[in-house]
């Protein structure tokens, strides 16, 4: 079995879906690995590195192609756009695994399908103790975080932490993120460690805990929030109403924050409205939002997505694919979590797709000229 790796045709995309540090486990598998020269040069993995771990180094990505019996990759599909005219290049049978964005329809899904391509959807890695390894949303929420933190700090025309000087002290920058998910999470730990006094909030009562752990403050607020987490962990949309007295609720906060992160999104579906234009316009000049929802719409009623907007003196950025920017790392993670989920799928030196197995039914989007899941047959059409 030949396992291929692509240089990844997404504009900005620099990171790449196999690093040589885990071409060992590959070649300890049974298989070959086929890499197309400079795949790994924009997130700092010379083609030097992958032949001293065993991969071949090909010319072109029609090289890669026409062996690979496997094809990992970050985008493909919806995630990537990816034409046609590319899906047509696989090998009729062949397997494609990555970040394929299957909630929302696109013709890329009918081909991988009439082309009897087996496509496995990173995002839909479930949230179980057995799949933690091969969680690659949560690999690149953690990542985006981190990153929040770092713009946020960057374009805010104050310091983060407390300094006591001969000309005075400086008070500490105050820093709120919503949505306390993975990415909020190291969001708050970021924020901490620079020196902000931190403040967070979540539908999910649940969150809690481990905001307080971070040495951050839990913002209570009077909402009814029973059903706002999904079995999987994620929170769950809410209804208008909710979302409206939430906001009355923030603006309150708002008006003392120097940084507001928010992370607040829902698999599949455009990113609720936190921050109104009211609310932003009752914040302090200077102060900046960065909105990690803005690739699904943002959260932030003023964020455009890639862009950083100024209104009323308050800074709006809208950050698009942060883990690539941290290429090196984020390929590093990604490239753990997709190895991991191949070699789970080989046996004896071939791909045995068990459907039966829960993380393969949940992950599997076309599968011998079908679409296995009801849900996602609905969902694509097809």
């Amino acid at each position: 079995m030949t396992i291929g790796v692509l240089q990844e045709q997404t504009t900005g995309e620099r990171r790449v879906a196999l690093v040589p540090a885990h071409v060992a486990s590959l070649d300890k598998a049974g298989v070959t690995v086929v890499v197309q020269a400079g795949a790994g040069e924009s997130s700092g993995y010379p083609d030097a590195w992958y032949r001293d771990k065993g991969a071949e180094i090909v010319t072109s990505a029609a090289d890669v192609l026409s062996r690979a019996d496997v094809l990992l990759t970050v985008r493909y599909a919806a995630a990537a756009d990816t034409p046609a005219s590319d899906v047509d290049q696989l090998r009729e049978g062949s397997t494609v695994i990555g970040f394929l964005d299957p909630y929302q329809q696109h013709p890329s899904f009918a081909r991988l399908r009439d082309r009897s391509v087996s496509a496995f959807s990173m995002e839909l890695i479930p949230r179980i103790t057995r799949a933690q390894s091969m969680d690659a949303l949560s690999s690149m929420a953690n990542l985006a975080g981190y990153k929040a933190a770092i713009i946020a700090a960057d374009n805010l025309p104050k310091m983060f932490p407390m300094m006591m000087t001969a000309a005075g002290t400086i008070v500490p920058a105050k820093a709120f993120v919503v949505g306390v998910g993975v990415a909020g999470l190291q969001a708050i730990a970021t924020l901490k460690r620079l020196g902000a006094v931190v403040s967070a909030y979540d539908v999910r009562p649940a969150v809690k805990e481990q905001v307080l752990s971070l040495g951050a403050k839990f913002v209570e607020m009077e909402l009814e929030t029973g059903d706002a987490e999904t079995s999987g962990g994620y929170a769950k949309a809410m209804d208008e109403e909710f979302y409206r007295k939430q906001r009355e609720l923030m603006t309150a906060v708002l008006a003392e924050t120097d940084v507001v992160i928010t992370t607040a999104a829902v698999p599949g579906k455009p990113a609720p409205t936190l921050v109104t234009t009211a609310m932003v316009e009752g914040m302090p000049r200077g102060a900046v939002v960065v909105d990690l929802a803005a690739e699904r719409g943002g959260n932030c009623e003023l964020t455009r997505p890639g862009e950083t907007v100024v209104h009323n003196g308050v800074s709006i950025v809208g950050p698009l694919n942060l883990a690539s920017s941290l290429a090196h790392d984020a390929s590093q993670l990604y490239s753990k979590n997709i190895t991991t989920f191949l070699l789970a799928l080989i046996k004896d030196g071939a791909l045995t797709v068990d459907t039966s197995d829960e993380i393969v039914a949940a992950t599997l989007v076309t599968h011998q000229g079908s679409v296995p899941s009801d849900q996602i047959r609905s969902r694509l059409q097809l």
